[in-house]
């Protein structure tokens, strides 16, 4: 179990670019990063386009005038300056930011924390990936609510044959946060991401399935996706070509199958996440919406209702408890356990411990780039009618 002691030796010298007053992704960056406060320090950052902007709203986190910065570029530079500079910087920008910024900071010896999806191109991808390792520094990105501890419990459940050979993966992320345009023009947030020039080849597929992906991989690491077939919708016709609601299905190496439904436009909807893995003996399904319960129905029983933080959970599960039972827990302890194995990463990474980073289960630089695969193997699909395309 957590309880906020220290596990590397000194927080590390945090920064930010982007994530500052007028989006809310960089709060919950923050409270991931700051939740124990013995993993990160917040020192720096080039939080917003307009510097002055910014800097009121770094000096309000409390970082030094001095070191809210116009733009990264000046940051990195500044900051290689000082005995006291920043070690990893987050990157919580528009997407087709993302490869220019990563680039640069590893460039610079620093390691990075970046938003999904990476990138927009494989190749950027195993560019970046060879560039980190040739800097020996880490790469994460966050998929925010993979930091679930009971996403660990179906992991160890999978591994251990508990529900018998997996044969179907249903993921399912929606919202109806997009069922008109009027977002589109008025929310800065979601301006960009209906903007293809800014959000890449897709909107709904990288915005939110990327999530999603990442979790059924987390949880069922020996399937390997061999094709897939995607059929994409414009329901609101000015984010054409961009998709606001896409159905995915999916065939897995070894005989396995799956689906995804992944949409802005589920009027109504306030679930986000379902995940049901399928075996032969048995079934387990997780939702964001109940994040302390896990549903296990076994062929010819009762449903169980797992709950988190019980003994009879595996101790994998239960090693990235942080409240106890009784105690609901949610999105920031997600967020807080992501970011807490990107600080063990990056120490291990610094120490050169290999067998240590090789035990810690986080989306790194690999899973980023599985998400740019899917995003691009599900538009590929999509865009030649909806046939099947193999993933590779």
């Amino acid at each position: 179990m957590l309880n906020g002691e220290k596990q590397i030796a000194n927080p590390l010298r945090w920064a930010m670019v982007g994530g500052g007053r007028t989006g809310n992704v960089g709060y919950k960056h923050r409270l991931g990063a700051l939740r124990d406060n013995t993993a990160f320090q917040l020192v720096a950052g080039a939080f917003d386009i307009d510097a002055e902007r910014g800097r009121s709203f770094g000096t309000n986190l409390g970082v030094e005038q001095e070191r809210c910065y116009a733009d990264y570029q000046t940051m990195f530079t500044e900051e290689a300056k000082r005995e006291d500079g920043i070690q990893v910087v987050t990157i919580a920008t528009p997407n087709f930011t993302h490869y220019e910024i990563t680039r640069a900071a590893l460039e610079a010896g620093l390691h990075v924390i970046c938003e999904k999806p990476l990138f927009f191109k494989i190749e950027e991808g195993e560019h970046i990936k060879a560039l980190a390792e040739q800097h020996n520094k880490i790469v994460g990105v966050t998929y925010g609510f993979s930091g679930s501890q009971l996403l660990l419990q179906m992991r160890q459940m999978v591994q251990n044959g508990d529900l018998g050979d997996i044969r179907m993966v249903e993921l399912r992320y929606t919202h109806g946060f997009g069922c008109d345009e009027i977002g589109d023009k008025t929310n800065e947030g979601q301006k960009w991401r209906v903007d293809p020039t800014k959000s890449g080849p897709s909107f709904v597929l990288g915005d939110i399935s990327t999530h999603t992906f990442y979790m059924s991989e987390l949880i069922c690491p020996h399937l390997k996706l061999k094709e897939l077939l995607c059929d994409r919708q414009s329901f609101v016709g000015s984010r054409a070509p961009l998709e606001d609601n896409a159905y995915v299905l999916m065939r897995y190496e070894g005989g396995a199958v799956g689906r995804m439904w992944a949409s802005a436009v589920d009027a109504g909807c306030m679930d986000g996440h379902r995940i049901r893995i399928i075996g032969s003996k048995a079934s387990v399904e997780f939702s964001d919406n109940q994040p302390n319960e896990l549903l296990y129905q076994i062929q010819g029983q009762p449903i169980q209702k797992l709950i988190r933080a019980m003994p009879y959970l595996y101790d994998e599960c239960n090693a990235d408890e942080r409240l106890g039972a009784l105690h609901a827990e949610g999105l920031p302890e997600s967020w807080a356990n992501l970011y807490l194995k990107f600080a063990l990463a990056i120490d291990a990474k610094e120490r050169n411990d290999s067998e240590a980073l090789a035990k810690l289960v986080y989306p790194g630089i690999d899973a980023g780039i599985e998400g740019i695969r899917w995003v691009q193997t599900c538009v590929e699909s999509a865009d030649q009618g909806g046939v099947w395309v193999t993933y590779n």
